[in-house]
């Protein structure tokens, strides 16, 4: 209970928790009494090797996702272009073969809007969030949301121009998210409109791809020029309620990716290319309390840290109950 209340508080802004010392297993504090005495031999060598081999292919999780955004949009573009009837809607709200599917975060903003909950919006509430728990919450931003590919792009294109002296990247306080949450959903209450949806880059684009381009597409084109030139990533890490929601779905979900701190060198590598880097806060040398420690809720389960890890310390696993194996 303790790890998931700590997970749900980075999940809403909070730095990740520190350990204090009677935390650590004795596994734990093993390790990193080693680690502090020497590197392993070859250490440098197998990582140097390993960013050289990756360097000269592709990275397979990506590739998997940006196929999986394409194909779930495309379904969804092709269903109305050319009446192919299998699924209506956008990614907000749809109906597969007939079955209501309702986005979690589009959902609640319905619900609080109009102050009931309908039978097809309920069933696609019910479907949608056994679905996104069992494939990891934030899962929905890597591999099915459009913004999530665009910003990735964007961020390929920051980081470019970074080398070059061109872009910088400034922080935020990640608690602005959670606030930007509650705003949205007071605003729904009290308006009895879903405010959120008219500045949801997620549903801006999924309409704009399935029905036709629209004004709101200047508003998604500034938040990735924004990303571009002043904050990398900065919709994803800092502002989407969408992300949250889904978030805390992904808090109890069986589907993790699991640290093994015996394996790790803790180069760093796997926090630099993450959309989240704090939830890796446990491959920091001498961070982690436990030899395997699952991934918090804010995890995307985007798969890039196990594309770039030099020992396969990073890995997904699938339990439902306990910790990882």
């Amino acid at each position: 209970m303790n790890q998931l209340m700590d997970s749900l508080l980075v999940l809403f802004g909070k730095a990740p928790h520190k350990a204090s010392a009677d935390e650590f297993t004795e596994a734990a504090n093993a390790h990193h009494a080693m680690r502090n005495e020497k590197r392993p031999a070859g250490e440098r060598e197998h990582i140097k090797a390993h960013r050289k081999q990756k360097a000269e292919e592709f990275d397979k999780w990506k590739m998997k996702r940006w196929i999986s955004i394409v194909l779930v949009n495309l379904i969804f573009i092709l269903s109305y272009r050319i009446d192919l009837q299998l699924v209506e809607g956008a990614l907000t709200g749809s109906r597969f073969v007939g079955f209501h599917m309702a986005d979690l975060n589009a959902a609640m903003q319905v619900m609080l809007a109009y102050k009931e909950v309908l039978i097809n919006l309920l069933i696609g509430i019910v479907t949608i969030f056994i679905g996104w728990w069992l494939l990891g919450g934030r899962a929905f931003c890597s591999w099915v949301c459009p913004y999530h590919l665009f910003a990735e792009w964007a961020e390929m294109l920051h980081l470019w121009l970074a080398k070059k002296g061109l872009a910088k990247h400034h922080s935020f306080d990640r608690r602005g998210r959670l606030w930007i949450w509650l705003i949205f959903a007071v605003l729904a209450y009290v308006t009895g409109y879903t405010v959120y949806e008219t500045i949801s880059p997620t549903g801006i684009l999924s309409r704009a791809l399935i029905y036709g381009p629209g004004l709101a597409l200047i508003w998604v084109g500034a938040l990735l020029l924004f990303e571009v030139f002043y904050s990398r990533r900065f919709w994803c890490r800092y502002a989407c309620p969408i992300g949250l929601t889904y978030g805390l779905v992904g808090s109890i979900s069986p589907l993790k990716i699991v640290h093994n701190t015996s394996k790790c060198f803790h180069d760093g590598a796997c926090r630099s290319v993450c959309m989240v880097p704090h939830v890796l806060d446990p491959t920091r040398k001498g961070r982690a309390t436990e030899m395997k420690t699952a991934l918090g809720a804010d995890c995307t389960r985007c798969g890039m840290c196990i594309d770039v890890c030099p020992t396969e310390a990073l890995t997904f696993q699938f339990k439902v109950i306990g910790k990882p194996k």
